[in-house]
């Protein structure tokens, strides 16, 4: 049993919470508001029933009184015509048609009663629904505009969740193209160094690889030197040049003037 209990209480407290998100606070005003105009609506018709009864009631009295008064004459009439006999029976119609009347009086005067009482409450009841009704308004506008700037901020809360996945997509694509541009960077040095040629055309000759260093080697000697040169020695870099230009051509000078040497003994001769 106490099972059942809590199924029955998980059932009700979900149907609970699906009502409440189905419920609109405005149509359960107009709701409310429609039930208290059919209420006064009710209170209205039974005035007016109340008040029709009453005049009906009014109408008998007059008719009643009507018959009296003529009762009346007929027993004066009689009496002065000697016949007492008659105007004694005018007389006792006369005092049951006014026992009627007294009945319908009172009755009259209940009917009346009830109609002021009615009325009165007819009133009240249109203040309240007029004062509901103003509350009613204020109350539906003001939840639209709470609705309105709710709808707002979600859509504010949306955009910003949407940025922040934004943001993270442009955090990811910046860190790729770093990724990609270090790695094209170290694909030119690579390149540049000849290790990748290597890798691609296989092992390169020993002999080869010297000789490409020794020339590296030369190459940055000699720009060194003519750097020393241009700094402190001013005219050295020419030297510097041509005697890196034709290095063997130095023993040239030495067998040409061998024979200007011998020139002289032929004269001697």
């Amino acid at each position: 049993m106490g099972v059942m209990k809590r199924v029955s209480l998980v059932f009700k407290s979900k149907a609970n919470k699906a009502l409440d998100r189905m419920e609109d606070p405005r149509e359960t005003l107009d709701y409310s508001y429609q039930t208290q105009l059919e209420l006064l609506q009710k209170v209205r018709r039974g005035v007016a029933d109340v008040a029709t009864s009453r005049k009906r009631v009014e109408l008998q009295i007059n008719t009643l009184q009507q018959s009296s008064d003529k009762l009346d004459r007929q027993a004066r009439d009689s009496l002065s015509a000697g016949r007492e006999d008659l105007a004694r029976e005018a007389l006792v119609r006369k005092s049951a048609v006014a026992s009627q009347m007294n009945d319908l009086n009172v009755q009259y005067a209940s009917l009346q009663g009830e109609e002021e009482k009615l009325t009165n409450a007819s009133q009240r009841l249109q203040a309240k629904v007029d004062a509901f009704r103003t509350r009613k308004e204020t109350i539906k506008a003001t939840y639209t505009a709470a609705e309105a700037q709710t709808r707002i901020n979600e859509a504010f809360t949306g955009i910003s969740e949407e940025m922040g996945d934004v943001g993270m997509a442009i955090q990811r694509a910046e860190d790729k193209t770093e990724q990609m541009r270090a790695r094209a960077g170290a694909i030119d040095e690579l390149m540049a160094s000849g290790a990748l040629d290597d890798a691609v055309s296989g092992p390169r000759d020993d002999i080869q690889a010297e000789l490409d260093r020794m020339g590296a080697t030369h190459g940055v000697d000699n720009e060194l030197e003519r750097m020393k040169a241009e700094v402190g020695q001013g005219s050295a870099p020419r030297e510097i040049e041509a005697t890196s230009a034709v290095p063997e051509a130095q023993p040239a000078p030495a067998a040409t003037a061998q024979p200007a040497a011998d020139q002289p003994q032929g004269d001697a001769q």
